[in-house]
């Protein structure tokens, strides 16, 4: 299978849309909305056209990808990051390896355009894969309760942790 990842446009959003949807219609640690939540962030501050990401495959869109920015604050700093939420591939593409191709192109864009680290909300057994590491290694705290080895960090860059800790600041959106 030929696989192109790509930047979203603006006429792929629909179609981005239902993927996510039909994504997350059958995962039971989902609140079914996460559609939602990338319409709301592609017109926030936190967005970064360049790290909304679409994979296709014989000119159909299976694929999609977000990376916006947030803060990591603590009583003296605080820090640039981003999140990573979500990554949606269609249910009869999933198993293929076109979720980790969307990682792996997502961080090495995010690194070429000067970010550090990225936080996410995910699966202890998938995402270390990438080099994703429990976030309280760093003294990194999500915002609500969650169990600790689901809440995850990487560095892009060599020491792009180095000295930053504290809470995680989602943008409102």
């Amino acid at each position: 299978m030929k696989l192109t990842i790509r930047k979203e446009n603006p006429e792929d959003f629909k179609t981005v849309f239902n993927l996510i949807e039909k994504a997350f219609e059958n995962e039971q640690m989902s609140d079914h909305k996460e559609q939602f939540l990338v319409e709301r962030l592609r017109k926030s501050n936190a967005f970064v056209p360049e790290l909304s990401m679409v994979a296709e495959t014989e000119n159909k869109i299976v694929g999609h990808i977000l990376l916006t920015k947030l803060k990591i604050k603590n009583k003296s700093n605080e820090f640039n990051s981003l999140a990573l939420a979500p990554v949606s591939v269609l249910p009869k593409f999933q198993g293929k390896g076109i979720g980790g191709k969307l990682i792996v192109e997502a961080h090495k864009k995010a690194k070429e355009l000067g970010h550090k680290s990225v936080v996410l909300l995910g699966y202890e057994n998938y995402y270390p894969r990438f080099g994703y590491e429990q976030a309280d290694k760093y003294g990194i705290e999500l915002p609500f309760e969650v169990p600790k080895e689901n809440c995850m960090v990487i560095e892009l860059i060599e020491n792009g942790l180095k000295g930053v800790n504290g809470m995680v600041e989602y943008p409102k959106e």
